[in-house]
């Protein structure tokens, strides 16, 4: 998801109306994929709200009591979309989908309903809902598949499993993730509520009501697992680590590289700090003038490279 505060408000909107549509198809029908879904789409809404906030406090200035900013906010407010969200939602979505094969499958929640004169069956309201959150996560899908890719192509990472293990842009990686799994849950919902409709056996609305349930939360142990290695101060990735290396040790006046570290304190914002011994014949003014240099390079070599941190070494 990109951090713009408008496309997060909007996509916040839009969940929570999709939450209220898919509850309502639940009270129609009583479809244990439309509960399962109900609470995908709340957690969804959660999600962006946790993303709000993770992306206003992230944006803090840097104070005495944290010194590099508050980058990694995100990270701690994705982590939680991971384990108080998609966990959650996911534990509930299962739990009762698994009831539901246990009792025989759907209990039918209603007949046929009029409206404005027209009888119809309830479940044309489910396929409605269905079809019309497809439509929309297909395009919010669309619009976070953009942004990883702008990453890859930056980057050089080949694929997505790539990107997702070394990205430390975790808005735009809760989103792929949030609408990839808010996509495949759609479909999975329809077609276990069709498929229920067409054989009259409810086992399917049930089955979909646990798949959904186990998507949601196998997902949420990877996005967790990913938001870890950045909150525990993950380095930039070896290959990337070594051209910065290379930059230090060919430039004019070094002599060794003693020691060398790069961690992430934020998206897309890289600390790297580098112990450094120069030739013995250099003035204090000329290491300094090199030092300021080097620092310059390797900015402009990696636009992630927020700050910088030389040590002449004897």
């Amino acid at each position: 998801m990109a951090s713009s505060t408008s496309v997060v408000l909007a996509a916040l909107f839009a969940n929570g109306a999709i939450a209220v549509l898919k509850f309502g198809g639940f009270l129609l029908t009583g479809s244990p994929a439309m509960l399962s879904e109900t609470y995908h789409s709340i957690s969804d809404t959660g999600n962006q709200v946790f993303l709000l906030v993770g992306i206003k406090y992230g944006a803090q200035e840097a104070t005495r009591s944290h010194p590099f900013g508050h980058g990694k906010a995100q990270f701690f407010y994705s982590l939680l979309v991971s384990v108080m969200l998609f966990g959650i939602a996911g534990w509930e979505s299962a739990r009762h989908g698994y009831s539901a094969l246990q009792e025989g499958g759907v209990h039918r929640a209603s007949e046929d309903i009029t409206l404005l004169g027209q009888t119809f069956d309830p479940v044309y309201v489910n396929y409605a809902v269905l079809l019309g959150a497809i439509a929309f996560e297909s395009y919010a899908l669309w619009k976070a598949y953009q942004g990883i890719s702008r990453q890859m192509d930056e980057y050089g990472w080949t694929s997505l499993r790539e990107a997702f293990r070394k990205t430390s842009d975790v808005t735009t990686l809760t989103a792929l993730t949030e609408d990839t799994i808010a996509l495949a849950g759609a479909g999975i919902a329809l077609l276990g509520i069709y498929l229920t409709r067409t054989t009259g056996n409810p086992m399917y609305d049930a089955g979909a009501a646990l798949v959904i349930g186990l998507l949601l939360m196998g997902f949420a142990i990877a996005l967790a697992w990913e938001n870890k290695r950045l909150i525990l101060g993950e380095s930039l990735p070896k290959d990337d680590e070594d051209e910065l290396r290379a930059i230090v040790t060919d430039w004019d006046g070094v002599t060794d590289l003693v020691d060398f570290r790069t961690v992430y304190f934020g998206a897309e914002e890289l600390l790297v700090t580098a112990d450094v011994a120069f030739e013995p014949d250099l003035d204090a003014e000329t290491i300094d003038d090199r030092i300021t240099d080097l620092e310059r390079a390797l900015k402009a070599h990696d636009d992630q490279i927020q700050r910088v941190y030389v040590e002449p070494e004897a």
